[in-house]
């Protein structure tokens, strides 16, 4: 197994290097045409922003990236396109909640058990629940998003505490077009897997909207893992005049899960899920030539029953309320002052058997300011200092410093340095291991980028080096009755991040990334190596994409010491006979891998995929 591993990953590097031998030969004579890729993000600054005057390392995947990589989840597209990120999986679909639950997001290292160290937003709003302060990875459909836009390092100076390890913000879809478009589709592939979608938007002059159903289920690759999920979204926005804008928007998932446990145990375990998740938000926009900014409300709110026959039943309610105030200034001067207040409001009701917790709610408000100074027309520094105000912790002071350098339209370095912090849950707190006595855990990022663009724009590049420190964090001290949550653990992390996409014409790109993760002591979740390799293909009515993955020293287990190593190959074929219509076939882990990603929960061998999407 070893040697094959051995010989697996030489032949990946192989793979790798040759694509990019081929990019540069035939890159001579493809045409002069020059393929602009996006660099316009958000999510850095919470205003549309070139990522080149950004000196915090921001990813962006396209909706073409999220199409090709055939996931009805939008999370495991990550893994594909984004570097020094990996997220965990337990099944063909579901990732499931508690101990064995999958979908944890690793930084650079950085996760925790839940996942409370990365935040996820949805159009800017934050999204975990109010208890346990963790987001619920199996709500996030792939068919409602327009692009995922990531921080890969510390952003609490724009979101505050769990943001601390980075930011994942789904960006979901809107409708641009006056008149109706519709789109339904449907797939099924082993362990009878399942998707039904529909989708419809409508836009006429200023009012536009978009709705949307799903459906996905699978029967598992064990016995008593199947999974059952029904989402709805909705979206409405209205142009007031041309300079304000207002969405409002509501989503609701209803999930089933069953889990036999690991199958390390000598016997199963079952346990059943019974989850409903909500949220709604409203946005004001407004930009002027030399303003812009916003007024966001969101509310998050979701139902957990859960059982297991040694804990029985557990319930449990939560919300998530909270608001955004934010204004950019751009000043003649060359400067950039964003201003900004955020509160939120989190919290809610735990039962566990004949125990009743009371209603708990915990405040945060916070103020910020972040500059961006431009010199010379190249060089642009930046400051932000954030003052976080927790009901239960007190203050938090979290400042950024950076700068970016523009050396030509093609070629941008930057360095950042950054501070991360995460507020302990409620349920870290109060209800499971609890210690009321928890403080805040805090990092610090130091990192330099350089970004370069060639070939007319055809082949773009980046590499970043990290270093990363914290303290404080948050661990479990004991076992039993006695287990006691503690702020005990440290972590001094280092490594590389490079990526790069190739345009050689409108019908052949490629892309590829690789992380080198260099920790002080091992993290689930955190592979030391990992490779990403894909190429994407259309002629005429057809298109094939391929994607290859290759992992290294992976952790699934601390205790005992357990890691992964491990190479993927997907395939997915689609064709459009009609403007109208579209099929696709994909196959699965092509290699047949063995291997684990949970701990105790294989994941499946080679499998097969097929659907039909018709667009009106």
């Amino acid at each position: 197994m070893i040697n094959r591993i051995k010989t697996l990953k030489k032949n990946y590097l192989f793979l790798f290097l040759a694509v990019l031998y081929v990019n540069f030969v035939f890159a001579q004579s493809n045409v002069k045409d020059s393929i602009q890729l996006s660099d316009i993000v958000v999510t850095g600054s919470k205003i549309e922003i070139s990522r080149k005057i950004i000196p915090l390392s921001v990813s962006q995947i396209s909706r073409q990236d999220i199409e090709n990589s055939g996931q009805m989840n939008i999370l495991p597209a990550l893994n594909m396109y984004t570097p020094g990120v990996f997220v965990t999986e337990r099944n063909i679909l579901g990732f499931g909640v508690s101990n064995t639950g999958a979908g944890a997001i690793t930084m650079r290292g950085i996760s925790s058990s839940p996942n409370t160290d990365v935040l996820v937003l949805i159009d800017g709003h934050p999204q975990y629940q109010g208890i346990f302060g963790h987001p619920l990875a199996d709500a996030y459909v792939a068919s409602d998003v327009e692009k995922v836009e990531i921080i890969r390092g510390p952003a609490s100076i724009l979101y505050g505490s769990n943001a601390m390890a980075g930011v994942i913000n789904i960006i979901t879809k809107k409708q641009k077009e006056d008149g109706f478009q519709l789109n339904l589709g449907a797939s099924y592939g082993s362990f009878n897997t399942q998707k039904y979608f529909g989708t419809i938007g409508y836009k006429k002059n200023k009012l536009s909207a978009y709705a949307s159903v799903n459906h996905d289920q699978t029967d598992g690759i064990r016995a008593n893992t199947d999974f059952n999920i029904s989402n709805g979204y909705a979206k409405v926005g209205y142009e007031i005049n041309n300079h304000f804008d207002v969405i409002a928007d509501f989503s609701i998932a209803k999930y089933y899960a069953n889990d036999n446990g690991p199958n390390t145990l000598l016997k199963p375990l079952p346990f059943n899920i019974d989850i409903t998740r909500g949220k709604t938000s409203l946005s004001i926009d407004n930009k002027f030539e030399k303003s812009e900014g916003g007024f966001k409300f969101y509310h998050n709110f979701g139902t957990h029953n859960t059982f297991d026959s040694i804990n029985g039943k557990f319930r449990s309610t939560d919300n998530n309320t909270g608001a955004m105030l934010f204004q950019t200034f751009k000043l003649a001067t060359g400067t950039t002052i964003t201003a900004g207040a955020d509160f939120k409001q989190y919290g809610g009701i735990a039962n566990h058997g004949f125990k009743h917790d009371s209603l708990i709610t915990v405040n945060e408000l916070a103020a910020y300011a972040y500059v961006q100074q431009t010199l010379f027309e190249k060089l642009t520094v930046s400051a932000g200092l954030r003052l976080e105000n927790n009901s239960k912790f007190g203050n938090e002071l979290i400042p950024i410093g950076g700068l970016t350098y523009n050396l030509s339209n093609a070629t941008t370095f930057k360095a950042s340095v950054s501070k991360g912090f995460r507020s302990p849950t409620i349920m870290e707190l109060y209800l499971y291991a609890p210690n009321p006595a928890l403080q805040p855990e805090r990092m610090i990022n130091y990192e330099i980028s350089w970004l370069q663009s060639l070939l007319n724009n055809h082949l773009n590049l980046e590499l970043t080096a990290f270093k990363v420190k914290g303290d404080n964090l948050i661990q479990v001290v004991g076992i039993g009755y006695s287990a006691k949550r503690e702020n005990v653990g440290s972590f001094d992390n280092h490594g590389i991040e490079f990526s790069t996409r190739y345009m050689l014409n409108s019908n052949l790109y490629f892309n590829a990334n690789y992380s080198y993760l260099n920790l002080d002591k091992p993290v689930i979740a955190a592979p030391r190596q990992q490779v990403n390799v894909g190429a994407n293909y259309s002629y005429k009515i057809w298109s094939l994409h391929i994607s290859a993955q290759y992992i290294e020293n992976l952790y699934t287990s601390v205790q005992p010491l357990v890691t992964q190593s491990y190479a993927l190959l997907n395939v997915r074929l689609s064709a459009r006979p009609t403007k109208f219509l579209e099929l696709d076939i994909a196959g699965n882990n092509l290699t047949n891998a063995q291997y684990q990603i949970n701990y105790g929960y294989p994941m499946p061998g080679i499998n097969f995929n097929g659907g039909v999407n018709v667009r009106f």
